[in-house]
């Protein structure tokens, strides 16, 4: 996840916007100190950091032009295996930095394809799959945490069938919220590459998907000059169960992170 969210979450659970009642308000403000707490060891100059699982894909950003770091947490990569055709314009490049065990890529301006993967084995036995979107001109750091290495005790949330809308909402939210898994939900830790909304860039990070209902993680962030205040339309449009923003007041350059309640297939 590529936003720093532990600072944000601390120092505002109670700018929240919402689409439901106040006792949704009093559970999501509380699990949003919590979730500071939780987070605040997730590194600070990443441009992405990904929860993944170990079989599990891994998507990410890479660059075009300059490298690409890929550093995972708590671990390193002891081998690096794709195929290479030898090929000009179908090959990139991977460096592996023995002292961290962390990777680096490089793609030649030759590169015709739109993105680039590979299969990463790592020290503690864990396989991931990558595959990045090429693009940009800036160098990308990537950090990579292992779900079950970061929170080896959670507990997956349950939503009771038999709860209203709103405490649903609110259990799916603040399992978002700590990452952790639900009951009947896939997880999709898949970041895809932001998209730009009038002066927002807005960025899908995870996903939580059911056949009623899917949470949406996404990092927001004011491109523009001027200071911006977020509004759930905005975020979520019509029809959304539930709008979470951690900091709705955003100045230039400003990111925080949103998380977004729809019915499934939304």
């Amino acid at each position: 996840m590529t936003f720093s969210v532990s600072t944000l979450c601390l120092a505002s659970g109670a700018p929240l916007l919402f689409r439901i009642d106040s006792h949704f308000l009093r559970g999501l403000g509380a699990a949003l100190f919590s979730v500071g707490f939780v987070m605040a060891a997730t590194p600070a100059f990443a441009d992405e950091n990904i929860l993944a699982v170990d079989n599990g894909e891994v998507r990410c950003r890479a660059s075009k032009a300059d490298l690409t770091r890929i550093s995972l947490k708590d671990d390193r990569f002891v081998s690096v295996s794709r195929v290479q055709t030898g090929v000009e314009g179908q090959d990139f490049s991977i460096v592996h930095e023995p002292t961290r065990g962390d990777i680096y890529i490089s793609v030649p301006e030759a590169y015709a394809k739109p993105n680039i993967s590979f299969f990463g084995t790592t020290q503690k036995g864990l396989v991931y799959k990558f595959d990045c979107q090429i693009g940009g001109d800036s160098a990308v750091q990537v950090f990579v945490a292992n779900a079950d290495i970061e929170n080896p005790s959670a507990k997956p949330e349950v939503l009771t069938a038999s709860g209203s809308l709103q405490d649903r909402a609110v259990g799916l939210v603040r399992a978002m919220f700590e990452q952790r898994p639900v009951t009947g939900f896939e997880i999709r830790d898949a970041a895809r590459a932001p998209v730009n909304v009038g002066d927002m860039k807005v960025q899908l990070i995870t996903e939580y998907r059911s056949p009623t209902m899917t949470g949406k993680v996404l990092r927001i962030e004011n491109t523009s000059a001027s200071p911006i205040a977020l509004r759930e339309e905005l975020i979520a449009g019509d029809g959304a169960i539930a709008v979470t923003i951690s900091n709705p007041n955003l100045a230039s350059g400003q990111a925080t992170a949103a998380y977004v309640v729809v019915p499934a297939g939304r």
